[in-house]
């Protein structure tokens, strides 16, 4: 590969990165507000944690898909649309036993429901953020593999 062909790609790399950034930045924030206004009003974790893996795990999806790997047309089922929803209920399962935990430890050594949010909900956040890396490549190889933002190989014209 030349140096331009590679640093073309780099380029189209590291704005994939940044558009999935966003995109799950914007999801993020979504989900961080329907929890803490969810547990804040007296959900349950559990309760709270599916109200938010909901509220951002829709726009997550559409953002990634249509903004991040810019993908076009009807989503293929089996190859897309399904691994997808596997991948996020995974961390969406994982993010509410790890807040539902959290939420059991905090009601039993935190007097203060203010301050029980704020730890359920940092808690929530911190799985996403570990989750974050993890599913940028599984959704890159996985879902969106040799579409949309990724690199072509090299063509010859004889």
């Amino acid at each position: 590969m030349t140096k331009l062909a590679l640093t073309a790609r780099r380029k189209r790399r590291f704005l994939l990165w940044g558009r999935y950034t966003g995109a799950s930045v914007i999801a993020a924030v979504i989900s961080e507000a329907a929890i803490l206004t969810a547990y804040g009003l007296g959900a349950a974790a559990m309760v709270a944690g599916v109200i938010a893996f909901v509220a951002g795990a829709i726009p997550n999806y559409l953002l990634n898909r249509y903004w991040a790997w810019q993908q076009r047309g009807r989503a293929d089922r089996k190859r897309e649309t399904l691994p997808y929803v596997v991948i996020v209920i995974v961390t969406a399962v994982t993010a509410i036993g790890v807040t539902t935990l959290a939420d059991s430890w905090a009601q039993a050594h935190i007097a203060s429901h203010s301050w029980r949010t704020i730890l359920v909900g940092a808690v929530y956040l911190a799985t996403y953020g570990f989750m974050f890396i993890v599913k940028f490549v599984l959704f890159d190889r996985l879902i969106f593999a040799n579409r949309g933002a990724r690199t072509p190989g090299p063509t010859s014209q004889a």
